[in-house]
C-alpha cells in the first residue's frame, strides 16, 4: 500500500488517511484543542508532499507521521507564542458536536472527551507520551525519537502519567480495572 501512495494511487492514499486520520486527529486536539483540525490537515499536506521520499513500513511511516505532527504542533505554538493570542480552554473542545447523532456515538464521544481532557490536564510532557503510546499506538523506542527523550524517560513520564490518572479516577470514585 505504501509503494502504491508513493506513485500516487488514490486507492492506497485513501486507505492511508482512513487508517491513520482519526488517531493523528485525536493526538492533536487532545494538544491543542482549537487547532486540531488545523494542524491535522498540516500534517496531511507535508506528509503528501514528502511521501515520494518516504521509505519503510507501515510502523516506520507510523512513526513519520506523527513525528511530522509533532513538529507542526512545535511550530504552532511558536506562532502563538509571537502572536500572544490567548489559548481556549479544553471545555469548548468539549462542546463540539459529533457527525453521527446516535446515542452510542454521543456516549462514546462523550467518554473519548472526558479521557482526552483527563490526559491534557497532565503534565505537558506526560500528556504527550500518553497520547502518542496510546491514540498513536508507538512503541516506546518511537515515542523517544519523536519526543527526544531517552527511552527510559519515555517509561518513566507514561508510569508517571498512569499513576496521576489512576488517582485520579480513584479520588472521582471511578474504580479502575485490570
Amino acid at each position: 500500500m505504501l509503494a502504491a501512495a508513493r506513485t500516487g494511487a488514490e486507492w492506497a492514499l485513501a486507505a492511508l488517511y482512513l487508517e491513520f486520520h482519526p488517531g493523528l486527529l485525536r493526538y492533536l486536539r487532545a494538544q491543542e484543542p482549537n487547532d486540531g483540525e488545523d494542524l491535522v490537515s498540516e500534517t496531511w499536506l507535508d506528509a503528501a508532499a514528502g511521501l515520494d521520499r518516504f521509505q519503510g513500513d507501515e510502523w516506520a511511516f507510523r512513526r513519520w507521521l506523527f513525528t511530522i505532527a509533532q513538529r507542526r504542533l512545535i511550530d504552532h505554538r511558536r506562532r502563538r507564542e509571537r502572536s500572544r493570542r490567548a489559548p481556549t480552554s479544553l471545555a469548548a473542545f468539549g462542546q463540539r458536536s459529533g457527525p453521527d447523532d446516535t446515542e452510542a456515538a454521543v456516549l462514546a464521544a462523550s467518554e473519548t472527551e472526558t479521557a482526552l481532557a483527563r490526559i491534557a490536564a497532565l503534565p505537558p510532557d506526560q500528556a504527550e507520551v500518553v497520547l502518542l503510546r496510546v491514540l498513536a499506538g508507538l512503541e516506546v523506542a518511537d515515542v523517544a525519537k519523536i519526543v527526544g527523550k531517552k527511552p527510559g524517560a519515555v517509561r518513566v513520564l507514561q508510569h508517571r502519567a498512569l499513576q496521576r490518572l489512576a488517582e485520579q479516577l480513584a479520588r472521582d470514585g471511578i474504580r479502575v480495572t485490570r
